[in-house]
């Protein structure tokens, strides 16, 4: 595994560490397929009890990696859109800190989660339109229930940015903090949900997200299609291909 991707396993909790810093955490085809992997593991583990993906006080995540769009054929399988069907799947709680860009899937992962905390510094963006693609992650189907079809059709088709303040209010995370205190909030509230009966935990989340289970698997087949169709059209590629220049 490279060092874009740093872990650690302690007391039950897992955590994930972004750490592609120079390029704002953006996600390659690699760093999903490690994601993958850990995800993985972390569902096979059972003296696993939480999992954290954070970047840290200044960058979150800036979304997929570009250059991976420009260079991708109609033939090839996105990494991407595989660890969206693991993060849909994913079982156990999963918590996320957040600061800084939170670009693309650096929001919509975060309709997944469990508990997210933001940093004051936190700015989010679903910039799909703008570049030629579609909501994805089963965002068109969760961040329409949390904010209704007008909200989400401007978040997600005029791709306004919004600070922590709004997504707050709009139901995506759960606690705004200083940037200092992000790192150790997020590891405090995920042991504190580590240190819960396992048993009662698993049971609760599983019945809070069972009435979606059907839907969010279907919401996010018809999603990959129409991004893997989108991903490689000709209006797509050039959007990109200025977005380079």
């Amino acid at each position: 595994m490279s060092n874009l991707i740093l872990t650690t396993e302690k007391q039950g909790v897992f955590t994930i560490t972004l750490n592609r810093i120079d390029k704002k955490n953006a996600l390659t085809n690699d760093m999903y397929k490690q994601l993958c992997q850990y995800f993985s593991y972390v569902e096979q583990t059972e003296s696993i009890h939480c999992l954290v993906i954070q970047g840290n006080e200044s960058c979150f995540c800036a979304g997929n990696d570009l250059n991976d769009f420009i260079q991708s054929s109609a033939n090839d399988e996105l990494a991407a859109l595989e660890f969206v069907k693991v993060l849909s799947e994913f079982t156990k709680p999963l918590v996320a800190g957040v600061a800084g860009v939170a670009v693309g899937i650096g929001t919509t992962l975060l309709l997944h989660c469990d508990m997210v905390i933001a940093a004051v510094n936190s700015k989010f963006k679903l910039p799909f339109t703008q570049l030629g693609l579609c909501p994805e992650a089963g965002s068109s189907l969760l961040l329409t229930q949390k904010v209704g079809p007008n909200k989400a059709f401007e978040l997600m088709v005029l791709g306004q940015t919004f600070n922590a303040e709004q997504a707050l209010s709009y139901g995506i995370t759960n606690q705004i903090c200083q940037p200092k205190e992000l790192i150790a909030l997020t590891a405090d509230v995920a042991q504190t949900i580590a240190n819960l009966p396992v048993e009662s935990v698993m049971t609760s989340r599983r019945l809070i997200r069972q009435a979606n289970k059907l839907a969010l698997s279907q919401v996010i087949s018809d999603e990959s299609q129409a991004f893997s169709h989108l991903v490689n059209s000709d209006e797509c590629k050039n959007i990109l291909a200025k977005f380079f220049k």
